[in-house]
C-alpha cells in the first residue's frame, strides 16, 4: 500500500476530461412533466443555477449519446441518455498517487489511496481514480467494477474492455467475489477486556438518512450484514476486520458505529461534522485490504491484499 505523496497544484477551475450522463426518465401520470431536455436538467440538479445549464448548452457541452447537441429548444425524449461535462469553480490536487498492482487485457487491479474519488462527483471532475487510470495507461474504456467511498483506501477491480466487463460486474451480483476490510476504532468503554479475537455478526435494515448521502438505521426486516472481529488492542484502539456479506452504502460505517465503535477520523458518523477541507493528516482509517475471486474469463484465481492498518 502507497501513500506517496504527488506535487499538489493550486486550485483551479476545471471541466472534466470525460463526459457523465444522464437517463431521461419514463413520463408517468404522477412524474412532472418537461417539455425540453433543459426544464429537465434545471430541474434534476437543483444545486446547479438555470443560466450555468443556459450557458453549457449553449457552449455545445450537452449532446445526445450519439454525439448531436442539445439546443435550449430540444424535446424531451424519455429514456434517452444526455451527456454533460461536469464543471467546478475550484479543483484541488490530491496528493496522494494510486499504485497498479496488477493489469491485462480485461481488467487492472488498483490501490487506491484515500481522499480519491473513484469517479467524478461534487468538487471533482478529473481528479477522480478513474480520469488518472485512463491518462496514466492511454485506456480510455477503464471503467470501475464496483464502488469504494473517496474517504476509503484499498483494493479495487477496475474493467479494461467494455465486451468482458458484464462478466466481473456479474461476480459482485452473484457474491462470489469476497472483499476483506480493515478498520481502527476506539474501543467502547463497555466492552470488556476480551480473549482475541472477537467476533459479531451485525445484521440490520439500512435507508438514506438526514442528508441524503448518509445512511441510518430503520426499523424492517434487515437488508445489510456484516462480520465483523476484533483482532488487536493498543492503547484503548482496536483494529478490526470486517467482511460485508451484502453492499450497502456506509454499511460497514454504520455497522461500526452500531456497536459504539466508530470508525477513527470518521467525519459522517457518529455526526455529521460540517462540511471543509480534507485533513490529509486524518484520514479515514477504513482500508479495503482485500479481494479474492476467481477471473470468470482465464479462470485463475485472483487473490490481491495490500499492507495492514497499524494501530
Amino acid at each position: 500500500m502507497s501513500s506517496n505523496f504527488v506535487d499538489a497544484s493550486s486550485p483551479l477551475g476545471a471541466i472534466a476530461a470525460q463526459p457523465s450522463y444522464v437517463v431521461l426518465p419514463r413520463i408517468t401520470p404522477s412524474s412532472p412533466h418537461y417539455l425540453t431536455v433543459l426544464d429537465f436538467l434545471i430541474a434534476k440538479f437543483e444545486q446547479i443555477p438555470a443560466d450555468v445549464w443556459l450557458e453549457r448548452i449553449k457552449q455545445g457541452k450537452v449532446h445526445w449519446q450519439n454525439g448531436q447537441l442539445i439546443t435550449v429548444q430540444t424535446p424531451y425524449e424519455e429514456t434517452q441518455r444526455v451527456y454533460y461535462f461536469r464543471e467546478v469553480n475550484v479543483e484541488k490536487k490530491v496528493p496522494f498517487t494510486e499504485d497498479i498492482l496488477y493489469q491485462d487485457e480485461h481488467k487492472i487491479i488498483v490501490y487506491k489511496p484515500h481522499f480519491l474519488p473513484v469517479t467524478p462527483g461534487g468538487d471533482y471532475v478529473n481528479e477522480c481514480l478513474v480520469h488518472r487510470l485512463r491518462i496514466r495507461t492511454g485506456i480510455d474504456t477503464i471503467a470501475p467494477a464496483h464502488r469504494l467511498d473517496k474517504d476509503t483506501a484499498g483494493v479495487m477491480l477496475m474493467t479494461v474492455n467494455p465486451d468482458t466487463r458484464h462478466a466481473y460486474h456479474q461476480l459482485f451480483l452473484d457474491g462470489t467475489i469476497r472483499k476483506t476490510y480493515q478498520a481502527v476504532a476506539k474501543l467502547n468503554d463497555s466492552l470488556p477486556t476480551p480473549a482475541l479475537p472477537q467476533t459479531w455478526t451485525v445484521k440490520n435494515r439500512l435507508e438514506r438518512g438526514v442528508p441524503s448521502f448518509t445512511m441510518q438505521i430503520a426499523d424492517g426486516v434487515s437488508n445489510s450484514h456484516s462480520e465483523i472481529t476484533l483482532l488487536q488492542i493498543n492503547r484503548g484502539l482496536g483494529l478490526f476486520e470486517l467482511e460485508p456479506v451484502t453492499g450497502k452504502t456506509h454499511q460497514l460505517r454504520v455497522h461500526m458505529q452500531s456497536l459504539g465503535m466508530p470508525i477513527l477520523y470518521d467525519r459522517f458518523y457518529p455526526e455529521l461534522q460540517p462540511k471543509g477541507d480534507d485533513n490529509y493528516q486524518q484520514p479515514l482509517q477504513l482500508l479495503a485490504k482485500r479481494l479474492q475471486f476467481i477471473d470468470p474469463i482465464t479462470q485463475q484465481i485472483n487473490d490481491w491484499q495490500v499492507n495492514d492498518l497499524v494501530i
